[in-house]
């Protein structure tokens, strides 16, 4: 069985992806080893990259992601990064189905933000800004919106074409958007409940100075040591949470930067998902100060997030 990026949409509906995340990090017998990077060589054109992403849990199920970025397809007018997933029986090894893995990988990414927004964000949140208009924007926002009760949307992107038409379909689905300028970003950041980031910014585009007290800070797009998207200052007056903490630790600009200037440490670092997921720390309600206290939510994915949507998505149409 064959999953397309529309029917994979279908079968990972927010509310149930969320709770499938949960599960799958509450979990202490899930396997997931580091991901694997291979350089392949492309005869007359620029090397190639073979990622692969697996994870299992034992007797029950096996899955692995493989991505492939292709850099000279840019010449054939293709996309230079392709991938899929294929889930297989965790006992016998017999495939299962095979899903659109870009798609995969947008839903788990927009439901694991979603995850840390239910512990880390005020319930009361209303306001969101999305930084960012591409592909993950217009899957934060509703997976955002499906945990808490958000009722008017601004959008910047440092495109304004692109700021335009994600408004122009929020608006399409009866949702109080509208366009923030560049020169309105600080004023939207002070005012805003929750700041979901999805950027490729090699530089701070959200300030720590901005933020109010109560704001929840939603970090998705550095996925590289020199990518960042919030300066050294919001790390220090947020309390810090992330996916996994030996991802965030080795792969995001976010956290290398500030520890590599002496302004937090990798302690700063107050719980992963599994210490969420596992009750081992409740989240915003163990804060001091909770209804003011400023949390930040660093991602940078995890092989456990496309097993359980994998597995979700499996179940759903069995």
């Amino acid at each position: 069985m064959q999953l397309n990026a529309e029917q994979v949409c279908e079968a990972l509906p927010w509310d149930l992806m969320i709770d499938a995340l949960s599960d799958i990090f509450a979990r202490d017998d899930v396997c997931a080893p580091v991901r694997h990077h291979h350089g392949v060589e492309v005869p007359g054109e620029p090397q190639a990259t073979l990622l692969l992403m697996p994870a299992w849990i034992p007797g029950e199920y096996l899955g692995v992601k493989q991505v492939n970025v292709f850099p000279g397809n840019s010449a054939r007018f293709q996309p230079g990064l392709s991938s899929h997933y294929l889930l297989s029986c965790g006992r016998t090894g017999s495939p299962l189905v095979q899903l659109e893995g870009n798609e995969v990988t947008a839903r788990r990414t927009a439901a694991a933000s979603a995850l840390a927004s239910r512990f880390l964000s005020r319930e009361d949140s209303r306001e969101l800004l999305m930084v960012g208009a591409g592909r993950m924007g217009r899957r934060l926002i509703p997976a955002h919106m499906s945990v808490r009760p958000i009722c008017r949307v601004r959008v910047w992107d440092r495109n304004p074409a692109a700021s335009q038409a994600l408004v122009a379909e929020l608006r399409a689905a009866d949702i109080d958007a509208r366009v923030c300028a560049t020169e309105e970003l600080q004023q939207a950041a002070g005012t805003a409940d929750i700041i979901s980031c999805a950027t490729l910014a090699t530089d701070p585009v959200i300030l720590g100075d901005w933020l109010k007290p109560g704001t929840h800070l939603d970090l998705v797009g550095s996925f590289t040591p020199t990518m960042r998207e919030t300066d050294n200052r919001a790390m220090q007056r947020c309390a810090v949470f992330v996916d996994t903490r030996a991802g965030a630790l080795c792969e995001t600009g976010d956290l290398i930067i500030p520890i590599r200037d002496g302004a937090i440490t990798p302690e700063t670092i107050l719980a992963e998902f599994a210490d969420l997921c596992r009750g081992r720390h409740p989240g915003r309600s163990a804060l001091e100060n909770p209804a003011g206290a400023i949390t930040l939510f660093k991602s940078v994915g995890d092989s456990r997030e496309d097993l359980a949507a994998a597995i979700l998505a499996y179940r759903n149409l069995s």
